[in-house]
């Protein structure tokens, strides 16, 4: 049976990068994370190598000594693996409970609100079509 690996934060991040970027050094993913948050290169190097090792990402040969690496574990699959855990884990499982809170903070914005309810118009769409076949 294959084992699923369930990413931590900072192979999360890592993860994104590579997957925007398919097949980068650990330098270009260095500069990526340097972005937003303070980071070593050799922490950085470190955690790549050991996503290797986990099967999370794979390597090729870069440029001169170096490696390009690329993401071993789909974009979709381990944000649904990520989102699954963290409503579990906060929210005890209900997806309402999660979305009346995502709702009720100052994050959501009267747009943001409007791009729901469509989401949401276009579900009930969907679900009509689907029981009057």
């Amino acid at each position: 049976m294959t084992q699923i690996i369930k990413p931590s934060p900072a192979e999360t991040a890592i993860l994104q990068v590579l997957w925007e970027r398919q097949s980068c050094s650990v330098k270009t993913i260095h500069e990526e994370l340097s972005r937003t948050k303070s980071v070593g290169y050799t922490t950085t190097l470190k955690q790549v190598q050991r996503m290797h090792d986990k099967g999370l990402v794979s390597r090729s040969p870069g440029e001169g000594k170096s490696y390009n690496y690329r993401a071993m574990v789909s974009e979709a699959a381990t944000k649904s693996r990520l989102f699954d855990r963290f409503v579990n884990t906060a929210f005890e499982g209900s997806v309402p409970d999660l979305v009346m809170h995502a709702l009720g903070t100052d994050k959501a914005s009267p747009g943001d609100i409007e791009k729901i309810r469509e989401f949401l118009d276009s579900l009930d769409i969907d679900q009509k079509t689907d029981s009057a076949i």
